[in-house]
């Protein structure tokens, strides 16, 4: 440790731009990965809210919300209370003054456990059919309490009763209300219940063959564009891991080349190789670890800039075990130069 600080404050232009790189490629992965899990979030807010461990579609829906339609006839006469029913259409919403806004209606009964567990940032929850709530974003668009929109191509008038806090799906914000609401707004008879059953044990089954079961899980992953968003930002990642190993390394060896002959009298005044490997394994932590906590830093500072309406979350455990993998990979990037330092013959170095 002492002979890797005392080279790094010997040579403060080289290792500052060492630094420097590691704290670009830090600060790309903490903004790469505060997307990929605001963007992941987006998708999945609302679902988690609900805690769910079971949803029950239509058997030819494909596993997808909007597209199930269940009838009287293919659900149970009555639900427990770990039960309940959502209907699911996509909606636009529309007020005077205001920008049109795309979103998901979820309709649901008052009296079941989604309902009736909404914590509201702001208002009340529908009492009537012509009553709805909507996500937090609705009120950083200009919408505000007790406004009338319009949904879609419907004449029907709908207020805004109250503000929920990260109610999302798809990336969509979504606009609660009822499941006779619901029903007008897709245009379907009495006979269509909702669009499915969610529950929140892990075993909710029905004799019934016109319905499929999830779990939870299964669900998500078959979100439109969910797993291939996540795998994409995942290999983003790696690969920029890779680089960063890659960087390292580079910097490293060309450093040892450069000390070769340094090296060459330090063994030859007796210096253990296993001392000179330690120091340059000790440097690379120095510079890596440097490097996380500058970009640590620059990352809180863009936080507290982004505007509301970027899908970011900075996760501490996960950026943690992110930095983490960035000093595990600095010390790997460390052990490729370390070959040179244990071959190095005094001798013919510094005779050569």
């Amino acid at each position: 440790m002492f002979l890797a600080l005392k080279e790094i404050k010997h040579e403060k232009l080289r290792y500052s731009l060492i630094i420097a790189m590691i704290v670009l490629i830090s600060y790309l992965i903490f903004i790469l990965t505060s997307l990929a899990l605001g963007l992941a979030r987006e998708n999945t807010n609302a679902i988690e809210s609900w805690n769910i461990q079971r949803i029950a579609l239509s058997q030819d829906a494909n596993v997808s919300l909007s597209q199930s339609l269940l009838t009287k006839q293919q659900v149970p006469a009555k639900l427990s209370g770990h039960e309940a029913y959502i209907g699911q259409v996509p909606v636009v919403a529309k007020a005077s003054g205001e920008p049109k806004t795309s979103a998901q209606f979820i309709g649901l009964q008052s009296q079941q456990f989604i309902a009736k567990n909404m914590q509201l940032a702001a208002g009340h929850k529908p009492t009537t059919n012509q009553e709805v709530v909507v996500d937090t974003s609705f009120k950083n668009a200009g919408y505000h309490l007790g406004q009338k929109i319009r949904l879609s191509s419907t004449s029907q008038q709908f207020k805004i009763v109250g503000f929920i806090n990260n109610a999302k799906i798809n990336i969509a914000p979504i606009v609660y209300g009822t499941l006779t609401a619901w029903r007008s707004l897709k245009n379907v008879g009495p006979n269509l219940v909702a669009s499915a059953i969610v529950s929140q044990t892990s075993h909710f089954s029905q004799k019934n063959d016109d319905l499929k079961y999830y779990s939870t899980k299964q669900f998500i992953n078959k979100l439109p564009g969910y797993s291939a968003q996540n795998s994409t930002f995942a290999f983003m990642i790696g690969f920029l891991m890779i680089i960063s190993l890659i960087v390292i390394a580079v910097f490293l060896y060309i450093l040892t080349v450069q000390k070769l002959q340094n090296y060459a009298v330090l063994r030859a005044q007796g210096i253990p190789a296993k001392t000179l490997v330690g120091a340059t394994i000790s440097q690379a932590m120095i510079l890596v670890i440097s490097g996380l906590i500058i970009g640590t830093a620059l990352t809180a500072l863009t936080a507290l800039a982004m505007p509301a309406n970027v899908p970011m979350t900075f996760d501490l455990p996960i950026l943690g075990a992110v930095a983490l993998g960035l000093v595990v990979t600095g010390i790997i990037g460390a052990l490729f130069p370390t070959r040179m330092i244990l071959r190095v013959d005094p001798v013919s170095v510094i005779g050569g």
